[in-house]
């Protein structure tokens, strides 16, 4: 995993320009000033809630089209529709440009195939707590102050306490999936805040989803066939791509433009605390004492982040 190149910015300013420097793309005027007015740690947040509601329903779903069938069907659908709504421009860009729009692609068709692959293996739970390492590792490398050290190794306590602290008994190569979806998460992350900086609005996202899907149906009609065409499964498919695809990664992408992937891959240690208050409030799931203590921990570390991140702005302004 690298840090952003020297030719980035540093990781002690924004990765990308404000979303509202660039024009809103055909179609969608003052898209980004309604997405921006939630500020980025909104956006982030928001999309972290779309994600847990999108993968309660992947779960229903896998039985019937089978881990890579989801997968295919997420990307396809919100390729789809990402292309419908943006409709990017072909012409324009550079070589550079294409480059990282389909390292993008194939980060995100790894990082869902992998994390998927996991979960067939593992259960939920500490599956996304050791895919989370990948941000967190990222938040340490890419930062260079060592106050954003500490909320990390904070947030880091936090997912394996949630995890239950214990990963000897989970099937090897589920953990290796686990792990190997981190890593194209911390990847996604750079790759998303260098498209954002690339091309206007969610073109490159769009882009890039297309080149995931591409690459990615091949295995998902290997695995699944016919059933990927059955009108409920591809109906569920399509929900699923909304709320854990389209949705978060576009407001994860216009946050990115104002936030350093440092800070950034510490808010996403939320997630496990979002899957568990989640399964609390709709599924009845009780917590446990260190559970709660967990859900504490990540979001101590995350609000310290918000509040490095804040400071830093008041200072350079």
């Amino acid at each position: 995993m690298t840090t952003p190149s020297a030719a980035s910015p540093s990781s002690s300013t924004p990765l990308a320009p404000a979303a509202g420097a660039q024009a809103p793309a055909p179609g969608t005027p003052g898209a980004s000033r309604r997405f921006g007015s939630l500020g980025p740690v909104g956006l982030v947040l928001a999309g972290g809630v779309s994600v847990q509601f999108g993968g309660a329903l992947a779960v229903t779903l896998m039985p019937r089209a089978g881990a890579l069938g989801v997968v295919s069907l997420r990307l396809l659908v919100a390729a789809i529709v990402l292309l419908l709504v943006c409709r990017p421009g072909l012409r324009g860009h550079s070589r550079a440009d294409w480059g990282t729009v389909v390292v993008f692609g194939v980060t995100m068709a790894a990082m869902n195939g992998l994390f998927y692959q996991a979960v067939d293996r593992i259960p939920l739970g500490p599956a996304v707590t050791l895919e989370v390492l990948g941000p967190l590792a990222l938040s340490v490398l890419a930062s260079r102050r060592a106050v954003n050290a500490v909320w990390a190794a904070l947030a880091l306590a936090g997912v394996f306490l949630l995890g239950g602290g214990d990963f000897g008994s989970l099937d090897p190569a589920g953990v290796a999936f686990a792990l190997g979806a981190g890593a194209m998460w911390a990847a996604y992350i750079v790759f998303s805040a260098r498209t954002g900086r690339r091309f206007p609005q969610a073109d490159g996202l769009a882009l890039a989803m297309a080149v995931g899907a591409v690459l990615f149906l091949p295995l998902g009609i290997a695995e699944s066939g016919a059933k990927l065409a059955d009108p409920t499964t591809f109906g569920l498919g399509a929900a699923v791509a909304l709320l854990s695809s389209v949705l978060p990664y576009t407001l994860e992408l216009l946050a990115l433009r104002r936030l350093p992937a440092s800070t950034f891959a510490v808010l996403m240690s939320l997630e496990p605390a979002l899957a568990a208050t989640a399964g609390f409030l709709i599924l009845g799931q009780s917590l446990t004492s260190a559970q709660g203590l967990a859900i504490t921990l990540v979001i101590a570390a995350s609000m310290g982040a918000i509040r490095t991140q804040v400071g830093r702005g008041k200072g350079t302004s």
